[in-house]
């Protein structure tokens, strides 16, 4: 009987075998029992992925990652009087940034930067839900409000804030006859309109990760939350708003990366009273022809815009080891 069996078991087995031959290894196994074969297609994947990524990952050594190294390296070299880079090494340069003035415009620049962020912010989130809540009509026609600044040249639109801003400008006309402010007031050359000019400029970058966020977000969590007693303010607080927190945090990052290191704006509205770490770093290399120095100011520049990205990251991590531990949760 067990041979019989076995007789009607085994043209089955023949067939499977004819239709998919088994290769052979070296040693004579089997491609089946050969150790690490069930593993080439995940190598054949990241073998793939690595060679689409390789013309991306040159460019950015070539032109982002050198760059910054020979930055940092030109920090620590002594200054050529006649504007270029001496002999030898030296911690001079980098002492030399621990000065009252200094300190005071990198101060500057933190909370200039961090200002005009959380104005975007606060600015863009309801900006973000009412584009998201509207309807398909009027979606398109927000959405082209808020890119149309980029049609304009970014330099065309920081000399036209710095007309209206003049002393013979609108704005300073309109503020004298409601009698807001007097004939002396200088709307113009202070940190203030630094603040004003930035946010106008990275209103449309906060927007619009916002908005990609809300739009993906499910509004019916609110609607829900509200029919369990929470007033509208409680349930755009502590579910909208983490709903979309990823979207927040790209927001934060687009407005705070290029804040910290703009250098037009201060430079054609701020004056003296608004100079930041980037006006610094033109000066040094334009004027004074102190590249080492001008590396320093970089070098510092790098290390403050390096820190908020590492800061998200972690956090980014910490969310994802937190929704693993959520999910293999009973």
């Amino acid at each position: 009987m067990g041979r019989k069996r076995r007789k009607g078991i085994d043209p089955d087995i023949s067939q499977k075998r004819g239709s998919e031959p088994l290769r052979r290894t070296s040693d004579g196994r089997s491609s089946e029992s050969a150790p690490g074969c069930r593993f080439d297609p995940i190598l054949k994947r990241r073998r793939a992925e690595w060679l689409t990524s390789l013309p991306t990952l040159t460019w950015l050594g070539l032109f982002v990652v050198v760059p910054t190294v020979l930055v940092f390296v030109i920090a620590f070299r002594p200054a050529n009087p006649y504007g270029g880079i001496g002999g030898g090494w030296t911690l001079d340069t980098i002492r030399s940034l621990w000065t009252p003035s200094y300190l005071a415009i990198a101060w500057r620049t933190l909370w200039i930067s961090l200002l005009t962020t959380v104005i975007c912010l606060v600015l863009a989130v309801p900006s973000g839900y009412s584009i998201a809540r509207a309807s398909e009509k009027w979606r398109g026609r927000l959405l082209m409000l808020v890119i149309i600044p980029f049609w304009t040249s970014f330099l065309v639109r920081v000399f036209a804030w710095k007309s209206l801003l003049h002393p013979e400008g609108l704005i300073k006309k309109a503020l004298e006859a409601l009698g807001l402010v007097g004939t002396a007031t200088t709307l113009l050359y202070n940190p203030t309109a630094v603040v004003l000019v930035m946010v106008y400029t990275f209103l449309p970058f906060t927007i619009l990760p916002i908005y990609a966020a809300a739009e993906k977000f499910d509004f019916r969590l609110v609607e829900a939350a509200r029919d369990l007693g929470a007033s509208s303010a409680q349930a755009f607080r502590r579910v909208f708003l983490p709903g979309i927190s990823r979207g927040l945090l790209t927001a934060f990052l687009v407005v705070f990366i290029p804040a910290l290191g703009s250098y037009i704006i201060p430079d054609l509205v701020g004056g003296p009273s608004g100079e930041m770490l980037g006006n610094k770093i033109a000066q040094r290399v334009f004027t004074d022809r102190n590249l080492p120095h001008a590396s320093a100011l970089s070098a510092v520049l790098v290390l403050a815009v390096l820190a908020p990205l590492i800061a998200v990251l972690a956090l980014q991590r910490k969310a994802k080891k937190s929704d693993i531990i959520m999910g293999e949760a009973p």
